[in-house]
């Protein structure tokens, strides 16, 4: 069963056709990368795939469900996301302790109205732990740095044991350090027997666990497949409509503009 599969997709917003003829699928096992322009539909099309939209024509599988016959709050419960966009979060976790914004992710909201059991402490406490973050555990939100807020956020997609998680820039801002931070919890993650798709413009952000790959270019796919193949100077100057070249250094890609 293929964890994600998009057949021929198309999605228009208004007069702006965002997305044409996207056929795309992650297999089990496999860990994406989704690099892009602005404007070039990976917004798009992680909102089709984490279930917020509809395309406007073409099929969508995901994790077994195809949309149009199942419910897809439902479905939406077993995918993780994590965004660059804090602010989004601040008004309900700002002030609450770190193992509650974990917890949260169980229930898929953003903040708790229901039961918390102790298995949920016992998990919360886990995660915390996993993603070495005992020297803040019981700090507010508000306290933590950049770099601990995004790890504490892509603890809370774990909470719920998600089959999918969709990480949607989320280095954007850190500083060096806390990059590497969160990559390194990116690893841990991609041990969970969770599936990745890691959007960002900076392609050194892939780290080994990520297998594939996908370009997009005006709402088209270049290239989608294993990322040695799919991550040549020749496909990344057409992607990113720039000459370029490509080095690999520790099984991790750089990008330099000739």
């Amino acid at each position: 069963m293929p964890i994600v599969k998009v057949e021929g997709i198309y999605f228009k917003r208004g007069d702006n056709q965002i997305l044409q003829n996207v056929d795309w699928e992650i297999s089990e096992g496999q860990q994406w990368g989704l690099l892009g322009l602005n404007g070039s539909g990976k917004t798009s099309l992680l909102s089709i795939i984490s279930t917020y939209e509809i395309p406007s024509s073409g099929e969508v599988e995901v994790l077994g469900k195809r949309f149009g016959s199942t419910y897809l709050p439902e479905l939406r419960k077993r995918i993780g996301y994590v965004s660059s966009s804090l602010e989004k979060f601040s008004d309900y976790f700002w002030h609450e302790e770190i193992e509650r914004v974990i917890i949260s992710g169980k229930f898929a909201s953003f903040g708790i109205y229901d039961k918390i059991i102790d298995e949920d402490w016992t998990r919360a406490h886990y995660l915390v732990k996993e993603f070495r973050l005992d020297h803040v555990k019981g700090k507010k939100f508000n306290v933590l740095s950049e770099g601990e807020r995004r790890r504490v956020l892509i603890a809370r997609a774990l909470m719920g044991e998600p089959d999918l998680l969709i990480l949607d820039e989320p280095c954007s801002g850190l500083d060096i350090l806390a990059r590497e931070q969160f990559l390194e919890a990116l690893e841990i993650a991609a041990n969970n027997n969770v599936h990745l798709v890691y959007v960002t413009h900076h392609i050194e952000e892939l780290v080994p666990k990520i297998t594939h790959v996908l370009l997009l270019k005006d709402g088209q796919v270049v290239a989608a497949g294993p990322k040695h193949e799919v991550m040549t100077s020749e496909l990344l100057s057409e992607t990113y409509q720039v000459p370029v070249s490509i080095e690999w250094i520790i099984e991790r890609p750089y990008l330099s503009v000739k």
